[in-house]
């Protein structure tokens, strides 16, 4: 059966003797992930918790959510296109009918709660359960927030955001600065680097450059590893080449036949990755600041530059500022960024400056304060169960 059509066991959507929490929202591992470490959160310190995730039918939430051992039931909706205005007819079709569709899921699983982490997905969710008088979280991870999230921020319970000055998008008196949930296989686990480097096949020894665009991939950092991949080899370096789906077969072909380069359109276990890694190429979305300052890591960030407000770069210049990180502009991708890199990865002592540095910005608990702030809220509901 395919994770579209999954559908949620009787054990995943019953048992009255359990706290019921919808977790809502996806579209991207920036809101995918965190959602999933809020989830474990809340199983660990009430075990006696059901949860049920709901995301976009065709979106990456409807593998990853059940790999991490949730249900979840998808939804047909979809995001207004703008770069393809003939897209978006069908788009109120598709919002009414999302709207029966999580009319269905809430009568049934009966949440005592509802937790939404952003994404298209997360609206109707969310605006459903504000109409029925349910409990409503928010988490918004960005330093500008989402839409959706803005939209819902007004009839939220609590909100709970990266970091401050949130006061201009939401309800200065709902909210509650957390950090960004890590994933505890990353936040919770060491891995010898030496293990981490076998695990990929790779070299000990060896400088190591992790090069992740996102879980969607980023065109401007394939491109710029494409055609510089001999200059990165020719360095010394070895690569660790995460490429998303829409690039994956043209790494694969350009890293053919070379010794040190893995290739993959998506990492599974990122904290291999992370371990094996010396030095880091990313995009500057939330989550993979969160995670890359949690680690220490030295990176070079190419922020995406059409994210709402352009809150990639704001992130990354942040960071710069305190001397804790590297930026390079997407436009200047392909000509910047692998000389840089190699600078980075040739500079012990600026890499030593950035881990540190980079460091002062993560938090490892974020996802236990959520938790433990929700079931604080609820107590009244977490007492009856």
């Amino acid at each position: 059966m395919s994770a579209n059509n999954m559908t949620v066991t009787p054990a995943a959507i019953s048992g009255k003797d359990a706290l019921r929490v919808i977790i809502a929202g996806g579209g991207t591992g920036g809101h995918i992930f965190p959602a999933i470490a809020i989830a474990h959160a809340l199983k660990k310190q009430h075990p006696a918790t059901n949860i049920l995730f709901v995301g976009a039918n065709g979106k990456m939430e409807m593998e990853k959510v059940p790999q991490a051992g949730f249900a979840i039931r998808g939804i047909d909706i979809a995001g207004f296109n703008r770069s393809s205005l003939l897209k978006n007819i069908a788009l109120p079709y598709k919002l009414l009918k999302s709207f029966w569709q999580v009319r269905s899921i809430v009568r049934n699983f009966a949440p005592h709660l509802v937790v939404g982490v952003g994404g298209y997905s997360s609206f109707p969710v969310l605006r459903l359960a504000q109409a029925k008088g349910i409990p409503t979280f928010i988490h918004e991870s960005n330093s500008f927030a989402g839409k959706s999230n803005m939209l819902l921020g007004k009839g939220a319970t609590k909100i709970f955001v990266a970091s401050g000055g949130m006061e201009k998008f939401f309800p200065a008196e709902k909210l509650q600065v957390t950090g960004n949930p890590v994933r505890a296989s990353i936040a919770g686990r060491v891995i010898e680097q030496e293990d981490a480097l076998q695990f990929f096949g790779l070299s000990a020894g060896k400088k190591t450059v992790l090069i992740i665009g996102g879980s969607l991939g980023a065109k401007s950092i394939n491109e710029a590893i494409d055609a510089h991949l001999d200059e990165l080899i020719a360095a010394g370096l070895q690569v660790i080449w995460q490429t998303g789906k829409q690039y994956s077969a043209k790494g694969a072909q350009r890293a053919a036949g070379k010794e040190g380069i893995w290739v993959g359109d998506f990492i599974t276990q990122m904290e291999q990755a992370y371990a094996a890694a010396d030095v880091v190429i990313s995009r500057a979305g939330a989550m993979a600041i969160a995670e890359l300052a949690l680690l220490g890591k030295p990176t070079v960030f190419v922020p995406y530059p059409f994210a709402a407000e352009d809150h990639q770069t704001a992130n990354a210049r942040y960071l710069v500022e305190h001397h804790a990180a590297v930026m390079i502009k997407d436009s200047e991708a392909i000509e910047k960024v692998v000389p840089a890199i190699i600078a980075l990865a040739q500079n012990e002592a600026e890499q030593k400056a950035l881990s540190q540095n980079i460091k002062r910005e993560g938090v490892r608990n974020a996802d236990e304060i959520i938790a433990a702030a929700i079931l604080e809220t609820v107590k009244g509901a977490v007492a009856r169960v």
